[in-house]
């Protein structure tokens, strides 16, 4: 994952119950090389690492918790991967495989920091500069972990350094009985003091990325579950972000699109970074983790999953180069389903973002082929429309398997996010100009035309096109919000409807409907309209209270145990 080293870590299921895998013994491990190895180790697991085969179950992209949202759907077709579909249908059990993956992949990646950290205490040949930076990125990663977990979970325990014994299997059996948020601040804010501004290897973590994370912990604290604002967490997380915004390295790229290109990939946006190999002759190096999110024709072949929602096209549509804030899903962005179809035959206005995130037909698919109904599995299903943000551009296509068509990395903290977020904080802490600022900076990126999709044409082979010649392949229009912002509740509809604009389909909104605290309003809306389209979301509802969270695993509850009682209590909502 850094530079050209792997190391492979071995998996079995029954992590908390058992000494935490891809361990050596400590005599192999307790030098500066041993230690760094470990290290490496820990950041295998970003990705989703620690599980063998269903690596999808854990992928740092949260694709497939992702289709709580009213983003995504499961897609492929109604029998594959039937334990998706109770997600997608709020139907959250804790024996489902992917909450207890979930849960295994993300502690497996907590022991190996906490391994990190204890076994750098026995180091003999090492400095303690180098000791402390060791530390700080066990920590930030550590911090990351326990991150993932609160999201997922409204009580997940929190296991530091102190309490983690190699040799005690009982080490790991901590109770979920206190909040975790100031444990995963500590984290970060430990291995800011530390990290250096960059970074000779890619895929490490600087002192900004730390100082990102941070913010991003406190923006997750910034709403109550009722929705009001927390508003001291959102000045501590607004005083963060300025300084990331206003001294940081960061720049914008020109075009939106070169956020999802291997070609462009560590640019001047680039905060932190999930990497993956191009070539590797295993494929373990690329990002099989969302492997299974591909378009169903070739060169994939593999598998249909994570389609779009017919809501999420439709907010790309724009009236005077505007969102619709709240007619956006009265009417439809509609989709030929013809297979013979080369050409859309919307002509309403769109922002120009839909077509770099999701596969409509008639449109040029990632610069590769042109998008049309064999992209996907089971047409009547899911419908027409496929995600591609994640998917890698033919130029970037490994050798080793298919899994190696994946080999885009992840960016999980982008300058993008941290404007954003600071346009949230500003509306809550009342400067709704600047908030205004904020997002017009987002939105005007977006305007570029150098980044709009071409028109073109098909040609007489399937992988054959023609781009014409100044022309676009939709009608696209977008412009910034040049009437000032005077109302606090349009504001906050703004911003938060430009967020799913820009970061559509990359495992975010479920989580930012559940820290804002509207998620149940805003999903059983969606539930109403997208049954009309996929029929099997009738009877579905969100609970509110309750599907915010995901269950704790009955496995980690039983596995627990500590003098024949659990450590790990159920959230009560469930």
């Amino acid at each position: 994952m850094l530079g050209s080293l792997v190391l492979m870590l071995s998996c079995k299921d029954d992590f908390l119950d058992r000494q935490p895998e891809g361990q050596f013994s400590e005599g192999d491990v307790a030098t500066l090389d041993g230690v760094n190895g470990l290290l490496l180790g820990a950041y295998t697991m970003v990705p989703g690492g620690g599980l063998t085969g269903q690596t999808w179950h854990n992928d740092i992209h949260n694709w497939v918790f992702n289709l709580a949202s009213d983003d995504a759907l499961k897609g492929t077709d109604a029998g594959d991967q039937p334990e998706q579909s109770f997600i997608e249908a709020y139907d959250f059990q804790s024996f489902n495989v992917h909450i207890r993956d979930k849960w295994r992949g993300l502690y497996k990646g907590v022991a190996a920091t906490n391994n990190v950290i204890t076994t750098l205490e026995k180091v003999e040949d090492a400095t303690d500069e180098q000791k402390q930076q060791i530390i700080a990125e066990a920590r930030f990663l550590r911090g990351l972990f326990h991150f993932e977990a609160r999201k997922m979970w409204r009580m997940p325990t929190y296991i530091n350094d102190e309490a983690f014994d190699l040799n005690d299997l009982e080490s790991t059996k901590v109770p979920n009985d206190v909040e975790i948020w100031p444990f995963i601040e500590a984290d970060f804010e430990a291995a800011a003091a530390v990290l250096p501004e960059s970074q000779g290897d890619v895929g490490r973590p600087t002192r900004w990325a730390a100082m990102a994370f941070l913010a991003k912990a406190k923006m997750y604290q910034g709403w109550n579950s009722d929705g009001s604002a927390n508003t001291a967490k959102l000045q501590e997380a607004k005083t963060i972000l300025d300084d990331i915004l206003d001294n940081g390295p960061f720049s914008l790229v020109d075009n939106f699109q070169d956020n999802f290109l291997v070609a462009t990939r560590n640019n001047s946006e680039s905060i932190f970074e999930v990497q993956y190999a191009i070539n590797s002759a295993s494929g373990d190096a690329a990002n099989r983790g969302i492997g299974l999110a591909h378009p169903y024709t070739d060169p994939w072949g593999c598998c249909g999953f994570y389609q779009v929602s017919q809501n999420l096209v439709n907010a790309y549509k724009t009236e005077s180069g505007l969102p619709m804030l709240d007619t956006f899903d009265n009417e439809d962005v509609p989709a030929t389903v013809d297979e013979t179809t080369t050409l859309s035959d919307y002509t309403g206005p769109l922002d120009p973002r839909i077509d770099h995130t999701v596969g409509r037909p008639g449109i040029l698919y990632k610069g590769f082929k042109i998008y049309q109904t064999d992209f996907v599995r089971d047409l009547t299903y899911a419908g027409p429309f496929f995600s591609m943000k994640h998917v890698a551009e033919p130029e970037a296509f490994g050798q080793g398997g298919w899994g190696n068509l994946s080999a885009n990395n992840y960016r999980i903290m982008r300058l993008d996010m941290i404007i954003l977020w600071l346009a949230e904080a500003e509306v809550e802490l009342g400067d709704l100009e600047r908030a205004r600022e904020l997002v017009n900076m987002i939105r005007t990126r977006a305007a570029n035309p150098e980044g709009f999709v071409p028109l073109a044409t098909q040609g007489e082979e399937r992988n054959d096109f023609t781009i014409v010649d100044g022309q676009y392949a939709a009608n696209y229009e977008i412009s910034t919000y040049d009437t000032p912002w005077t109302d606090q509740d349009l504001a906050r509809d703004a911003v938060r409807f430009e967020s799913r604009l820009e970061f559509a389909m990359e495992g975010h909104r479920f989580f930012d409907l559940q820290r804002w605290g509207v998620a149940a309003e805003v999903l059983n809306a969606y539930i109403q309209s997208e049954s009309e389209h996929r029929t099997y979301l009738q009877g579905s509802s969100f609970e509110e209270n309750k599907n915010e969270f995901f269950p704790i695993p009955i496995e980690a509850i039983d596995r627990s145990a500590l003098d024949g009682q659990p450590t790990l209590t159920q959230d009560p909502a469930y």
